[in-house]
């Protein structure tokens, strides 16, 4: 055998232990890059991030997404149900594999609803219902119309004689679901009358002006009951501007930190207190029941409470619960 031949001969068999050896490496950690072909993408749309109660249930998913290796994307869509639509179809196109998501509109999602689970991505709903639930694989809410009767109740034992404000949020079926049991909670007294219903969108910067606008029109009322406690603060602020709060009583659902400061200052009435962290950890668990191939709930209800100026204290001023 020539030098010649005996060096190429030689270089072959050193470059196959060399991609021998590399192949070992790469089998060593082949696991690893698997691992990170099957990293899970959850995608999130709440109706809007300007409400601390959907930080705290996003906080208590992440946590579990994090813990799991796998990755997070959220959008808030700002109250505008077209950029909703937009951004679900944009993390559609990314890839996810779960979408949690919270409908500004309620009736206006079924089609990229649609598309969503055409292409196998599981869905789940929080806070609030989307109309169509055979599109979805769970929803996870407080009880809504609890919370509007429970506070209905309260108010009616508190008043014989009441002409009433409500500030809505339609658009929601949360918020339908408030002001259903709220209604009837009072339904059955005579002396209380609903003399005005304003749309508000469940938003504080909404529900201030709107309740100055309707101080100038001088209609007579003595209460008013709020879908949620971002509107309800903002009631409350009108109505202390104008100097006649001691006059109205005001009425909500949340049990925000605000609410609670309010109803221990003899501000606010009333509210309902919902739970966030145990609709973020429950929305945690079913996702990831979901993604292991396990039948989950199609509806879970967290529970709400009742809470005044007597039991306030018990809930935390400073914090949601």
């Amino acid at each position: 055998m020539s030098k010649k031949k005996f060096l190429v001969i030689g270089t072959i068999l050193l470059w196959i232990f060399v991609f021998g050896c590399l192949g070992v490496i790469l089998k060593k950690y082949d696991v690893g890059l698997l691992d990170a072909d099957k990293q899970h993408m959850i995608g999130a749309s709440y109706m809007t991030m300007n409400n601390e109660f959907y930080n705290i249930v996003s906080e208590e998913i992440i946590q579990r997404v994090e813990a799991e290796g796998d990755q997070w994307v959220l959008r808030d869509p700002a109250l505008s149900v077209e950029r909703q639509i937009e951004q679900i179809n944009d993390m559609l196109s990314m890839g996810i594999d779960v979408l949690v998501l919270t409908p500004v509109d309620w009736e206006s999602l079924t089609d990229v609803l649609t598309k969503a689970k055409e292409k196998g991505v599981y869905i789940v709903v929080v806070d609030s219902n989307v109309k169509d639930e055979t599109l979805v694989d769970c929803t996870i809410t407080s009880d809504n119309y609890a919370a509007g009767r429970q506070v209905g109740e309260y108010f009616a034992s508190q008043t014989k004689e009441a002409k009433v404000v409500l500030m809505e949020h339609q658009s929601t079926k949360s918020g339908r679901d408030r002001m259903e049991g709220f209604l009837d909670a009072v339904r059955e007294c005579e002396g209380i009358e609903i003399v005005e219903q304003i749309e508000c969108e469940g938003q504080q910067e909404i529900a201030l002006p709107k309740m100055q606008e309707l101080l100038k029109k001088g209609i007579a009322f003595d209460n008013v009951f709020c879908l949620n406690d971002l509107s309800s603060v903002g009631v409350v602020a009108a109505l202390d501007e104008a100097g006649v709060l001691d006059r109205v009583g005001v009425y909500g659902v949340d049990a925000s930190p605000d609410s609670k400061a309010l109803i221990k200052e003899g501000m606010m009435r009333a509210t309902a207190a919902q739970f966030p962290s145990k609709i973020g950890k429950a929305a945690a668990e079913q996702i990831y029941m979901l993604l292991d191939g396990k039948e989950v709930d199609a509806y879970t209800y967290i529970p709400v409470e009742l809470v005044t100026k007597e039991n306030v204290d018990n809930y935390g001023i400073e914090r949601w619960q």
